[in-house]
């Protein structure tokens, strides 16, 4: 991930619902009513350039367009997400059913932090990522996906306001980071424990501040949370502060009430429902019906 994924100044943004304004990244569509089916979700791309990006070096030229494809998406990225206001992303698995005790525990998690004021981001997949933005919806908050191309064909879940289509791993994930004001993980696989270790490194090594990170699932959480204590920290590789940084809960009122204090407390975060100006000059004021 970019070393200037975070800028360590605070942002003050919305953190009460309010309604957004359009924008050509794509907007909002009504509360409740999920977004219609897309011929391109997920579609492998056409070529296989992502595959044989770390293959070492190819010539000049190919380098020189493969560095400007990775920097439009970035600007894509930027545009897309500049006006979702202050947002907490989720992480956790896509392969828990709507039956599940996590995808329970993640959708309340997803009405909480909507209640509070927060837009609710994830991988705009199914399961975990579903749930949460599916909990959004039920209060009428942001609702944010940040989807990435994968071989296999996936499909967007039916409770996002608003998504982005990635090529690229690391800019996903400098958009996951980029846009919160917290990180909440549920219980999930390698993608999940990635997504939430880069996270905790980025804090670790001061390139963000110190933003809440939670790890919701008490039981399934509990085993990692006492090999860091007992293993790395035993073996000075990292720092008891490190793990102290990690609530672990059931609850999602206490994840939602330890983000808002740390927030507004030590982030500076203000409550306000001034949107950011938009500039015609930028072309932000475009079709609200507009997706990326």
């Amino acid at each position: 991930m970019s070393q200037d994924a975070r800028r360590a100044a605070p942002r003050s943004g919305p953190a009460e619902p309010a309604e957004p304004a359009a924008d050509p990244s794509g907007a909002r569509e009504a509360p409740g009513e999920p977004l219609p089916p897309d011929p391109h979700w997920g579609k492998d791309p056409s070529d296989a350039e992502e595959r044989v990006f770390l293959e070492g070096p190819r010539a000049r030229g190919f380098e020189l367009v493969r560095a400007l494809r990775i920097f439009a998406e970035f600007i894509r990225g930027f545009r897309g997400l500049h006006f979702t206001g202050p947002c907490v992303t989720v992480f956790g698995s896509a392969r828990f059913g709507e039956e599940h005790r996590y995808y329970v525990m993640a959708r309340e998690l997803g009405r909480r932090l909507g209640q509070a004021g927060f837009g609710v981001m994830t991988g705009g997949g199914p399961g975990i990522m579903e749930a949460a933005n599916r909990g959004a919806r039920d209060v009428r908050a942001v609702s944010i996906g940040c989807n990435i191309k994968l071989p296999r064909e996936q499909q967007p879940n039916r409770f996002l306001d608003r998504w982005v289509d990635f090529r690229y791993f690391f800019v996903r994930k400098v958009m996951l980071v980029k846009y919160s004001y917290a990180f909440v993980a549920l219980p999930g696989g390698f993608g999940t424990l990635d997504e939430i270790f880069e996270t905790a490194t980025l804090v670790q090594t001061g390139k963000i501040r110190d933003f809440p990170i939670v790890l919701m699932g008490r039981d399934y959480w509990q085993p990692l949370i006492d090999f860091l204590r007992t293993t790395l920290v035993a073996e000075g590789t990292i720092d008891a502060i490190d793990v102290d940084r990690l609530l672990v809960t059931d609850d999602p009122d206490e994840a939602v009430a330890h983000i808002i204090g740390i927030s507004m407390r030590d982030l500076g975060l203000r409550r306000t429902t001034r949107p950011p100006r938009r500039s015609r000059f930028l072309f932000e004021s475009g079709s609200p019906k507009e997706r990326r």
